[in-house]
């Protein structure tokens, strides 16, 4: 199977990247959280995320809006929904996204067949 690449450079070459770096070769939308600094949530997320993943617990979190660093790579995150946390297996492709992209807050609706009489051409059908 083929290396994983982004822009270039292979997910090892990411994760010895400071985030300045990162911010260089990643899109807008994560230049400008750089620019603008990891909230505390988010740099607390970041600190427990290492402390965790060295003693391999689930990471449980409700950070929906934080990007996937290259050191998640390989992670197993609980992202919560809304209603209940969705684990995701952090893969290579994913860096630079958001955590809430993967976790879905809505489910597929799938119609059923209408009941009796629920329109007016449904009240002619003929009843076994």
């Amino acid at each position: 199977m083929e290396e994983y690449k982004f822009r270039g450079k292979s997910i090892d070459e990411l994760k010895k990247m400071s985030n300045e770096e990162l911010a260089k070769i990643a899109n807008a939308d994560f230049r400008r959280a750089i620019k603008r600094g990891f909230s505390p949530e988010e740099k607390a997320f970041l600190v427990n995320m290492k402390k965790k993943a060295a003693k391999s617990k689930n990471i449980k979190t409700h950070m929906r809006e934080m990007f996937i660093m290259p050191d998640f790579v390989g992670l197993t995150i609980h992202v919560h929904n809304g209603k209940e946390f969705i684990p995701l297996e952090i893969k290579p492709s994913m860096v630079f996204h958001r955590l809430g992209e993967f976790a879905l807050t809505t489910k597929q609706v799938k119609h059923g067949s209408p009941g009796m009489k629920a329109t007016r051409s449904s009240g002619f059908v003929p009843i076994k």
